[in-house]
């Protein structure tokens, strides 16, 4: 791809060829529906053309979002008509695989209208816009999609329109509506926004012509300045006047919930599973500590509560002591996304992706709440490396701070971070997912599902004899399954329940094992959102139902790799789809 059109040429007949099957095998209904599917995906698409970059998509790369009331309403007017059109289609009449999509279609339709009129986002939530904003550039110079100064010059044109989506969002946003913690957590990340241009673009003005380089210098100092005057709204205006409520309360957080999870479990379902579930977990950890412990575990067969907890620290403490430097933290992540995946290939456990991943430092605008997360190509770009990006101690942590953040991601915790985002977690999952024909079924990938299959790889990896079967990375990882549970209780806690910093943090740190620094964090992290940490609990509980029903069936012929293989060929759709493409069920 050497030229702006040749990629656009790519990009839309790839589409076109990843929605469709066979001519023979398709009927007139099937025909309609790809037909359909097709125009859903170029018109919302259309709209957002940040997020079509990192979709592979590249005929809008020198356009941002407009985020402005004239464009929501043209949005909602758009989706309205999309939906009537969806409605229109009798889902028994098409195959199985186009039912699916249909669902996924249709739920997702209602959830973007809902979140516009009914949650209104756009009025409180000032991440929407600065995830654009920060998206904008990077997601253009991250990935080698077509040569430089293609990039160089869509770049040019988002960076113009930059300042223009920040007026949007000062005008906008109603800052007695901001939750404060919001309005904080976009203040500190707002010089991000400028740092990609610096890091990413400028160091590269000698590919372009000298007229380019010229008009590059020019909106290159226009960003800045409006970067710069922004950070003084964020810092005078919104964060002083910020007075919101974070907890988005019963009512619409049961409809986001059913949005989100597209599943039949109801808020009171979720919180009953993950409270059998976190007794079951930490009497497993119990048991496995006083084997690590000896002599000196000190505890009986039926502990009390005080004597469970005091027996699982104990052993966990062990591990906690054993960590990396914050100077060394990266290295580490590197090194033991080397020794999974050097395991997995051992062990044969599942179809090795042929697309490398590569550990980055996490870009400063998206830094604020999470140690780690797995950013693969698009379906579109899927031949591009996926990045499995960390974030750095921050230089302003007090060493008590780093020391806390440390015994979390000790040394067997980032070994088991990188089984989750890496291998065989996200970047494995992620791209047998884009090897599906639907571009659909990825452009709207399942949340739990995805999560799920991250936090099942943990589990398989620990149970197949991950470290020499080492039972303090057993005891981490069933840590790190407790955090999976509890997190789907804290989500309801923090936004239906109305817990304080205080219950949260001693939940956190007592019921849930956390250090101190990963508890506040987390805090943080369930007060910027809400219906996505249940996403690991109810995804993984999803993906251990499914196995059991395949070993069932199977019998002593059940294969550990073919069933993973098998698992993740229907890309990643909600779980449940999963299980009726796998076992022949009816869709529904």
């Amino acid at each position: 791809m050497t030229t702006l059109s040749i990629t656009r040429r790519a990009a839309a007949s790839l589409a076109a060829a990843a929605l469709a099957t066979p001519a023979l095998a398709r009927t007139a209904d099937d025909r309609r529906f790809a037909a359909f599917s097709q125009r859903y995906l170029d018109q919302t698409l259309a709209l957002t053309p940040v997020r079509a970059t990192g979709l592979g998509d590249h005929r809008w790369d020198s356009r941002v979002d407009d985020l402005s009331a004239p464009a929501r309403a043209l949005k909602a007017r758009l989706l309205r008509r999309l939906m009537a059109e969806a409605d229109r289609f009798e889902a028994g009449r098409l195959s199985r695989d186009d039912q699916v999509d249909l669902a996924m279609i249709r739920n997702q339709l209602r959830y973007d209208l809902w979140t516009d009129e009914t949650l209104q986002s756009w009025a409180w939530d000032p991440q929407v816009y600065t995830s654009v904003a920060g998206g904008a550039i990077y997601s253009l110079m991250a990935r080698d999609f077509a040569p430089r100064p293609q990039r160089l010059r869509a770049a040019i044109g988002r960076m113009a329109q930059v300042p223009a989506l920040l007026a949007q969002m000062r005008g906008e946003l109603q800052p007695a509506r901001v939750p404060r913690i919001h309005a904080e957590t976009v203040a500190r990340q707002n010089p991000g926004i400028y740092s990609v241009v610096a890091d990413m673009v400028l160091p590269h003005a000698g590919d372009l012509t000298a007229g380019e380089q010229a008009q590059l210098k020019i909106v290159a100092a226009d960003l800045k300045a409006a970067v710069e005057a922004h950070q003084v709204w964020l810092d005078q205006t919104l964060v002083p006047q910020a007075a919101g409520n974070f907890r988005i309360g019963a009512e619409l957080y049961d409809q986001k919930l059913a949005f989100a999870l597209m599943s039949s479990l109801s808020r009171a379902d979720i919180r009953s599973a993950a409270e059998r579930a976190l007794s079951q977990t930490r009497a497993e950890m119990y048991d496995l500590s006083r084997r690590i412990l000896g002599p000196t575990a000190d505890g009986p067969d039926n502990p009390d509560a005080a004597t469970q907890q005091r027996v699982i620290e104990a052993a966990l403490e062990r591990a906690y002591l054993d960590h990396a430097s914050r100077e060394t933290l990266v290295e580490a992540s590197r090194a033991a996304t080397m020794a999974a995946t050097d395991f997995v290939r051992a062990k044969d456990l599942i179809t090795l992706p042929d697309a490398p991943v590569e550990i980055i430092l996490m870009p400063e605008f998206q830094r604020g709440y999470a140690v780690a997360y797995c950013d693969s190509p698009g379906p579109l770009d899927r031949h591009l490396p996926t990045f499995y990006a960390v974030s750095p101690i921050p230089p302003d942590w007090s060493q008590a701070q780093a020391e806390s953040f440390l015994r979390e991601y000790n040394r067997r915790g980032i070994h088991d971070i990188a089984i989750h985002e890496a291998m065989p977690g996200h970047y494995v999952q992620i791209w047998h997912s884009n090897r599906h024909p639907s571009v659909v079924r990825a452009v709207l990938a399942s949340g739990s599902f995805v999560e799920g299959w991250a936090v099942y790889a943990e589990d398989v990896m620990a149970k197949a004899g991950y470290m020499d079967g080492d039972p303090l990375f057993r005891l981490q990882q069933l840590k790190v399954r407790v955090r999976t549970i509890t997190n789907a209780i804290l989500d309801q806690m923090v936004h239906v329940d109305g817990a304080t910093e205080a219950e949260v943090m001693t939940f956190l740190t007592s019921v849930a094992f956390q250090q101190e620094r990963e508890a506040a964090g987390k805090w943080t992290r369930a007060r910027l959102d809400s219906t996505q940490l249940p996403s690991y609990f109810v995804g993984v509980a999803e993906h251990d139902a499914l196995r059991a029903e395949a070993e069932r069936r199977a019998g002593d012929a059940f294969n550990l790799k073919a069933y993973h293989d098998k698992a993740l060929s229907f890309g990643s759709p909600p779980g449940r789809f999963v299980r009726q493409l796998m076992f022949g069920e009816p869709i529904g």
